[in-house]
């Protein structure tokens, strides 16, 4: 059987677009997340991410069992710090966050991580970490600390991937961050999908079956949805839907 990382690998090859829903655990409470969860079986979910910047509450674990007791979906970290590793998942996006200039979160946290996620059993897979301008300031840039990659510089953006696979990270996570006003540029994701080899991740600001056909068609591998669909679960069927069909 493939890893989630080969699986990941594989579809995108193949040019067959996966849907990936995005939990923070702050966001929902234990019975809307069971819920949300058997919504995101029927609504065609591939993968779930589960994490986020800042939490103000530990419930990585219990979101992680409720999940696994409503579904078999794989669960993968999206870690905002190591204080959010959890062995109850089964791999974990290990972030560089490549787009900005903080060694903490270039290096820094992966140091402090290492010896616990070298003795775990998460699939650890090595991803370059893109913050996108997406129109307004985001809790990840806030928490970063970092300026992200002006919203019309798709050039800055390729560099910056091109970069991060010739360093040996596996994947690239293109992200406009949580309430983005809107997602990353087509332009941008065609840029990047053209100058790497390695599948690609959009999130951010998508919360139309149209910006999903947009974001396909440009590029991406893997469509994150997770704010949008904080107060409203259904939606996950229309966006489920276009990422099935982008």
């Amino acid at each position: 059987m493939m890893n989630i990382y080969q699986n990941l690998q594989h579809q995108a090859i193949t040019g067959k677009k996966q849907f990936a829903w995005l939990v923070d655990p702050d966001k929902y409470t234990d019975t809307g997340l069971e819920r949300a969860t058997q919504t995101a079986v029927k609504a065609g979910v591939n993968l779930v991410f589960i994490g986020g910047s800042l939490l103000v509450d530990n419930r990585v674990e219990t979101c992680i069992n409720i999940v696994k007791n409503n579904s078999n979906l794989p669960i993968v970290l999206f870690p905002g710090s190591p204080q959010q590793i959890c062995e109850a998942a089964d791999a974990l996006l290990f972030l560089s966050l490549i787009s900005g200039r903080n060694a903490d979160l270039l290096i820094g946290r992966h140091v402090e991580a290492a010896p616990a996620l070298k003795k775990s059993r998460l699939e650890i897979i090595p991803t370059g970490y893109m913050l996108v301008d997406c129109g307004r300031p985001t809790t990840a840039s806030y928490i970063s600390n970092t300026f992200p990659i002006p919203y019309d510089k798709a050039d800055i953006a390729a560099c910056t991937a091109m970069a991060g696979e010739l360093l040996g990270l596996r994947l690239i996570y293109m992200d406009g961050g949580s309430g983005a006003a809107k997602p990353v540029s087509p332009l941008m994701i065609e840029q990047v999908k053209a100058n790497t080899n390695i599948p690609l991740i959009i999130g951010g600001g998508i919360r139309t079956k149209e910006q999903v056909y947009d974001a396909c068609a440009a590029g991406a591998d893997v469509v994150v949805i997770g704010n949008a669909v904080e107060n409203n679960p259904e939606l996950l069927y229309e966006l489920g839907e276009a990422v099935n069909h982008g």
